[in-house]
């Protein structure tokens, strides 16, 4: 097997699939990779004695007993276990960093808002530190909902490491580039790209274009899956192939170093002599991954007609209930608009679940003005929502040729929960006061006259 090392000096596996160094494609896929020959036990999970003396271990993202085809896990052989760690749990504090369920009592979160982009200081800001939740939904300790975050990061994390036992992070950056270092590999991602960080790993995060913004939605629920097609069958939206997951790289490294837990809504940290991430080899289904959203190959109406919003999800974390998500997230990229007499924006809707929209780059079509590059907004549920009155006038009244929507790119993280803002959100991030004047100037048309459009 050859190896080569990266530029922190962890030892990697060279890719042994797939087109893009450092990475294996697949969504789901059951991956085996080693960054030393014969690190891996063939035929067998635990033998008597690892090879190099390694230490097996498993990660189980699912319960032993869910079902095969949802069972999801990774057996790790590593240089040490991960429970060796020389004090006990502290717990610490990171204010700007919530967890449902968390409703303040003086911050209002019914009616619609929206924020210009959190800016950055002159404070230096980690991973951990530079985490400012918006919104959360649900309930962290029955594992239900999500929360939505800004992160403003300028600082590496050197010789500290985080995980979370409550969920699973789906990564959006806007702006800066940022390199997960984890337990099972290397992820670099950068705007336009997204990563998802299942719950447990353990990594550290280095910038390395700053300063970095962009948004997270925290998953307390069951894990994000590709939405099923359906009737549009096999192909087009986000294929399983584009998804890239890290090959195996460790590093050992004898330095005191600190490790960060989120568990059931509060952090904690303990002390520990090494790096943890010592993974040497690994396989299995559980495991961190990138995609390139540029890759997402949107389907819509090719004659009359606007689809629902839902056929542009990219991921989806399931719920109890079929066809109600837990979560989605939902891509708006460039896209040709053709169908013949229709009102091609989003139409104006109330919906039962909460959405809460972010701006990668460019403007958004059915709010040309105001929702801007790291801007957010927050339609909560059943509450009405739609274009402003210069979107629907242009809507209304253009020529309706084949048209390309160009520079564009926001999302949707959607939830069945209600969304109740932070403090943070409602007093200290940029909320823009005068965000429902733009439906004000909306008139009325209507003079009962037939056959009048």
């Amino acid at each position: 097997m050859n190896r080569h090392m990266t530029p922190a000096g962890m030892t990697q596996a060279a890719s042994g699939s797939g087109t893009t160094e450092g990475y294996m494609p697949g969504f789901g896929n059951d991956f085996e990779t080693e960054a030393l020959p014969g690190a891996l036990p063939q035929g067998m999970n635990s033998p008597q004695k690892c090879n190099y003396g390694l230490y097996g271990e498993q990660l189980s993202g699912t319960a032993f007993t869910a079902p095969s085809h949802q069972n999801e896990r990774t057996w790790c052989y590593r240089i040490r276990p991960s429970v060796k760690h020389s004090h006990r749990y502290e717990k610490i504090d990171l204010p700007y960093w919530k967890s449902a369920p968390h409703v303040d009592p003086d911050v209002v979160s019914l009616g619609q808002y929206r924020w210009d982009p959190v800016p950055h200081s002159d404070t230096p800001l980690t991973w951990l530190t530079g985490m400012r939740t918006m919104t959360t939904a649900g309930d962290v300790n029955t594992q239900v909902g999500m929360a939505t975050h800004i992160y403003l990061v300028t600082q590496s994390m050197v010789d500290a490491y985080f995980y979370s036992a409550d969920s699973e992070l789906l990564v959006v950056p806007q702006e800066g580039r940022l390199r997960f270092y984890t337990e099972l590999g290397v992820i670099d991602v950068e705007p336009k790209e997204i990563a998802v960080i299942p719950r447990g790993l353990v990594y550290r995060v280095e910038v390395l274009e700053g300063p970095c913004r962009g948004f997270v939605c925290e998953n307390y629920g069951q894990k994000f899956d590709l939405p099923g097609r359906g009737p549009i069958g096999a192909n087009c939206m986000a294929n399983r192939r584009d998804f890239k997951t890290p090959v195996a790289a460790f590093e050992d490294r004898e330095v005191p170093s600190t490790v960060t837990i989120k568990w059931a809504g509060q952090f904690h940290e303990t002390k520990i002599g090494h790096s943890p991430l010592d993974v040497v080899a690994w396989h299995g289904n559980y495991a961190p991954c990138k995609y390139d959203l540029r890759n997402y190959c949107p389907v819509g109406a090719i004659l009359f007609d606007h689809p629902d919003p839902s056929i542009f999800t990219v991921l989806t974390a399931p719920s109890g209930v079929e066809g109600t998500a837990n979560i989605d997230f939902v891509l708006f990229r460039e896209r040709w608009m053709v169908a013949e007499d229709t009102f091609r924006p989003p139409w104006y809707h109330k919906n039962i679940m909460s959405e809460l929209m972010g701006n990668i780059y460019g403007q958004y079509d059915a709010k040309p003005k105001g929702f801007v590059p790291g801007g957010m907004s927050l339609h909560n549920m059943m509450l009405p929502h739609g274009p402003d009155k210069n979107a629907f006038e242009g809507a209304s009244n253009a020529d309706l040729k084949a048209e390309k929507l160009d520079n564009t790119m926001s999302f949707m993280f959607e939830t069945r929960f209600p969304q109740h803002l932070t403090r943070f959100a409602a007093q200290e991030a940029p909320l823009q006061d005068d965000y429902i004047d733009c439906w004000e100037s909306l008139e009325k048309k209507f003079d009962g006259t037939p056959g009048k459009k």
